[in-house]
């Protein structure tokens, strides 16, 4: 049997993950840095909308697109879930944003009910 070694050229990055960027991703942050996350203005924007609309009591809102807002994490716990599937959370989640939500590329939704 005889295999051939094919050399391929590396796959091309996304201009969100291009090497400019690459300092600006969750995981290149230090571990203090890690604990008190601040908010970019696209973040913070996102998270008032959230605010305004389902008082959670816990809100975490990430790009993690590498900083170019395509894609955000978004991880919410609010008393307004109580009594909701996590399907109709998540729907609640996607009514408070609204239009916003047109311009990304993907959501990813962590939620649950607040403990109070």
């Amino acid at each position: 049997m005889i295999t051939r070694l094919v050399k391929r050229a590396p796959p091309r990055l996304h201009a969100c993950f291009a090497a400019h960027s690459l300092g600006k991703r969750p995981f290149a942050t230090t571990p203090a840095e890690q604990e008190e996350p601040s908010m970019t203005p696209a973040e913070s924007a996102i998270a008032e909308l959230l605010r305004a609309k389902l008082q959670p009591t816990e809100l975490l809102v990430r790009d993690v697109s590498g900083g170019c807002g395509s894609m955000y994490a978004i991880d919410i716990a609010s008393p307004v879930f109580r009594g909701a599937t996590m399907l109709k959370q998540q729907r609640m989640v996607n009514a408070a944003l609204g239009d916003v939500m047109r311009e990304w590329h993907g959501v990813q939704l962590n939620t649950r009910v607040s403990e109070q």
